[in-house]
């Protein structure tokens, strides 16, 4: 308690009246104005406190933090519920709650003005709850919010319905508007056959087709108009182990979000750590709601346990609850720890290292938010948010994090680092600031008698053949700009000794490839007329119609690596690295001697960069424990949806596959920034 008392008198400054003024807090953001330099005059209705708060003063001898108000102790573990200001200052929850209540929102001691103040008495018959080091303590209530368009001290509501409704967007009919661009022209279809010809009187069951698509461009990534507007909601974690260089961080890492979003955009957070609170509603993010989202981060403490179900289920409730819906939404979920309060379920997928059961918590979760509703839920109908999961740190459950974003259609990334905990953010909205195409599907057909279609090896994203082999379907959903999607089509061909009149027609159509998406700027839904894929039938193969496509081998050597990785990653959760190490020297070994990587392609470069990382990460029992899995994990998440996640430090190369020009722009924004020590 001594180094407490230390950091108390740093922070008060008394003079020989016995008069204190509050040196200016730490915790306040960079753009947020140093409020101790202006002081309001001290209010009549705050006199009462004069006598007691000289008596506290007497105790600068004491090893104890006293309540400014009633004298007594303000610790933790005592059975009382503990305020703690944004000035730092701290005070038992139910004095300072009587004190607001009479109409007092000055700090008693440097008499700052606060932004956020108590809301209401806890339930004082309160059970204990367990910080991530086991010792008994009452988690502190969170302090409500005071924002300018909202009710000052308003607790919780019972529904998360009072989203800031969306701006009027103003229909221009002008052609300049109409056809600032061309959204279906600016899609770009590919498709490339593994050989460039078939014997004709040769049939082939397995005939592999690369499809591919990349999305529309944002002309202007400053535009608001030209990229869809997000609902964002950050669920972070405020346990007591990210007390510290974790919180200042996390904190300067929310700053840069807010700072990055539009006034079309719309944020909500969501705090957790022994029980989940959501300290700021669904506002856009306008000059005002960025200073006020700033505020209600500046406002976060570190004490507690980790219940990471109850702060996503806050979380999930904001987005299922919103009155208006910007069209793109998703959930940010960041943790070092693992949850303490759902011991059984979470054991469960620690033990088994594998997302099923880790799935089983998510829907379990999502079951219990619908049936607040008297809706059902099962595994076929899972709601469509992406939650983005961040792993922080040695300790976090990473089976249990990856499993959930598996399930909801979102990535896994590990921060290694503290420092790098805003570039892994950057990375993120950078994708999610980006969405040019929403609702994108790709149609398969058969485009000659007797050609099947057999498979689709298309990760993480649904598909389906259907009509014995003639249609198939990718559905890929939202796409950043300039994001890239492959997909291996393997088909059946049968021969062909096709006449024409006379003539034998010496070329055959395999497929045609369409697409279809919802464009962000006119919300209409566009059908694009794709490629033909097509190949020679000549009677006998020359050698240049016997040359393997690159493309359709680096996209082999992709899925190879990926499943390589997967089967690895299986033999190391269960102890057998041996194993693990021989699978991973297998794949590299057919990699280096594919026709791709002899020619020098980027892509089998970085493969062989990544499987290096892996091998050295399940040397052993105890690398793998500490970052081993979960680098792995985030890979594998990576690989699944081909889109780019974080995976330990910034300068690993692995963590650079799928980068879109967005998400480096946002990265790049981030590094350029400076960052203040912190403490």
């Amino acid at each position: 308690m001594s180094g407490k008392w230390s950091k108390l008198k740093k922070t008060l400054s008394i003079n020989a009246t016995g008069t204190a003024a509050a040196a200016p807090s730490s915790k306040l953001p960079p753009t947020v104005p140093d409020q101790s330099k202006s002081r309001p005059p001290t209010s009549s209705s705050s006199s009462s406190f004069s006598s007691r708060l000289s008596s506290s003063f007497s105790l600068s001898s004491s090893s104890k933090k006293i309540c400014a108000i009633c004298l007594g102790i303000v610790k933790i573990g005592l059975g009382q519920a503990i305020f703690t200001a944004e000035c730092s200052h701290s005070f038992h929850f139910s004095c300072i709650s009587c004190s607001v209540k009479h109409g007092n929102h000055l700090c008693p001691i440097c008499r700052l003005k606060w932004k956020e103040i108590p809301s209401q008495l806890p339930d004082i018959n309160a059970n204990a709850d367990h910080n991530t080091h086991g010792q008994g303590q009452v988690s502190p209530p969170q302090a409500t919010f005071e924002n300018h368009n909202y009710p000052r001290a308003q607790p919780e509501p019972s529904r998360y319905s009072d989203d800031e409704p969306l701006p009027v967007i103003r229909t221009d009919t002008t052609p300049a508007f109409e056809h600032a661009r061309a959204p279906s022209s600016n899609l770009v279809i590919k498709a490339f056959p593994e050989f460039p010809a078939v014997a004709a009187a040769e049939s082939v069951s397995d005939f592999a087709v690369l499809v591919g698509v990349r999305a529309p461009p944002l002309l202007d990534a400053t535009d608001q108009v030209d990229r869809a507007s997000i609902d964002l909601v950050l669920v972070l974690d405020v346990s007591g182990s990210m007390d510290g260089a974790k919180l200042f961080l996390m904190k300067r890492a929310v700053y840069f979000i807010i700072d990055n979003l539009g006034p079309g955009d719309r944020l909500s957070l969501v705090s957790f750590s022994s029980s989940a609170s959501r300290i700021f509603p669904l506002l856009r993010m306008t000059d005002t709601g960025r200073e006020d989202a700033k505020q209600a981060v500046t406002s976060l403490d570190a004490v507690g346990g980790t219940n990471i179900i109850e702060g996503l289920k806050k979380g999930i409730r904001v987005l299922n609850e919103r009155r208006e819906r910007n069209s793109v939404a998703s959930i940010i979920l960041l943790s070092d720890g693992k949850d303490t309060y759902h011991n059984d379920a979470i054991i469960r997928g620690r033990k088994n290292h594998n997302s099923s059961t880790a799935t089983s918590v998510l829907n379990i979760l999502l079951a219990s938010v619908f049936s607040q509703n008297g809706e059902h839920i099962n595994d076929a109908h899972l709601p469509t948010l992406p939650i983005h999961t961040f792993g922080f740190g040695a300790d976090h459950d990473s089976s249990a994090m990856n499993g959930i974003s598996d399930a909801s259609g979102g990535t896994f990334s590990f921060i290694e680092t503290v420092d790098t905990m805003r570039e892994a953010f950057a990375r993120c909205i950078g994708g999610l600031l980006s969405v040019s195409a929403q609702e994108l599907r790709l149609t398969l057909s058969s485009a000659s008698s007797g050609v099947r279609i057999r498979s689709i090896s298309s990760g993480r994203y649904a598909k389906e053949i259907s009509e014995g082999g003639l249609i198939g379907l990718i559905q890929i959903g939202d796409m950043y700009a300039d994001e890239e999607k492959e997909f291996l089509v393997n088909l059946s061909i049968p021969p062909w000794l096709v006449l024409k009149g006379d003539e034998w027609v010496k070329r055959m159509s395999l497929l045609k490839i369409t697409c279809s998406f919802k464009d962000i700027v006119s919300k209409v839904t566009m059908q694009v007329e794709g490629v033909s894929v097509e190949v020679s039938r000549p009677k006998v193969l020359s050698m240049a119609e016997n040359i393997l496509s690159l493309e359709v081998d680096r996209q082999r050597n992709r899925l190879w690596v990926a499943d390589g990785i997967s089967e690895a990653r299986e033999m190391a959760d269960a102890g057998n690295f041996s194993g693990a190490q021989a699978v991973l020297s297998n794949r590299m070994s057919t990699l280096l001697s594919s026709a791709s990587a002899q020619a020098g392609d980027s892509l089998c470069s970085w493969l062989q960069c990544e499987l290096m990382e892996i091998r050295e990460r399940m040397a052993n029992l105890e690398i793998y424990n500490r970052t081993g899995r979960s680098y792995v994990l985030s890979g594998i998440s990576s690989h699944s949806l081909q889109r780019a996640t974080t995976r330990g430090d910034s300068g690993n190369l692995a963590s650079l596959g799928y980068e879109t020009p967005s998400m480096v722009g946002m990265v790049s924004k981030s590094q350029n920034l400076s960052l203040p020590n912190p403490p």
